[in-house]
């Protein structure tokens, strides 16, 4: 079984993963997009984030890409865990962030039916069982996402996490996902707790 949380930058992902890796009852695994350290498509497009790759970074459609690429990379791994119904794989951000942040930063929706086209149907990745997208305020996650690159030297915030622009565009273009429920089932809001609750009743249905 496959859910996706998503949301932008400092919204809480990663918190709201391990508390489901804690207090589920089945098997739980966890898989984080990009995949920095195993994908060279995710490789390139983290240079072209700090400008490391000419202006392959302007373009919206270039970038997302190499994202859907890097997802091709574990497409094996994602359809075995969307067969399995007695174990979960959490998706720290899926095809839905592509979608998110290319609507935000082209500004036409347009780019998210060739999103879906593109990984759903020619690179055939699997289609969630839930996409679930944190709500957290646009400003409380972006002084987050400052405090988190504060306390590690290593976490230098890239061109699009150093935009709060671009964030409170793609969290608004995550909420039109969901309303839309685009590419299936979608839970939207920033409570943790009736997350955890709707991932468990979702995890009881199979």
């Amino acid at each position: 079984m496959l859910i996706s949380i998503e949301g932008i930058d400092g919204a809480g992902k990663n918190t709201v993963t391990q508390r489901l890796r804690k207090e589920l009852d089945c098997d739980v695994s966890v898989l984080s997009f990009p995949r920095y350290e195993d994908s060279i498509h995710a490789q390139l497009a983290q240079q072209a984030l700090y400008g490391k790759m000419g202006d392959l970074t302007d373009s919206a459609y270039g970038m997302a890409t190499l994202f859907a690429l890097d997802r091709f990379g574990a497409k094996e791994q994602l359809l075995a865990a969307a067969e399995d119904t007695s174990s979960l794989l959490i998706l720290d951000r899926y095809v839905a962030s592509n979608a998110a942040y290319s609507a935000a930063r082209v500004g036409e929706e347009s780019v998210v039916d060739w999103i879906y086209e593109l990984e759903f149907e020619r690179l055939g990745l699997p289609v969630p069982q839930l996409q679930i997208f944190l709500d957290t305020d646009v400003a409380v996650a972006g002084q987050r996402a400052v405090a988190r690159a504060a306390d590690d030297e290593c976490r230098t915030r890239d061109r699009y996490e150093r935009d709060a622009g671009l964030q409170a565009r793609t969290a608004a273009a995550y909420r039109r996902l969901a309303q839309q429920e685009w590419a299936g089932r979608w839970i939207a809001t920033a409570d943790a707790d009736m997350i955890i609750q709707s991932v468990k009743d979702l995890v009881g249905e199979q």
